[in-house]
């Protein structure tokens, strides 16, 4: 599957950082965290209930776009 296209240009996004606590605080356990030839901050690893999650983020708004 392509990933999703999610900002244009690298304004105005959340700092990788701040984005990866915001995650962990929400109960994330992030194995792998890498940013998408489109532009989207990509995790791979569990959420809070243990399960396996690849999640796209948009870096702007926070919000997922696509997971699997």
């Amino acid at each position: 599957m392509a990933s999703p296209t999610c900002a244009p240009s690298k304004e105005g996004w959340k700092p990788e950082a701040d984005f990866k606590k915001d995650l962990q605080a929400q109960g994330y356990q992030i194995k792998t965290f890498k940013v998408t030839k489109g532009n989207c901050y990509e995790i791979y690893g569990h959420d809070k209930a243990g399960k396996k999650v690849e999640i796209y983020f948009d870096p702007v708004s926070g919000k997922p776009v696509k997971s699997q």
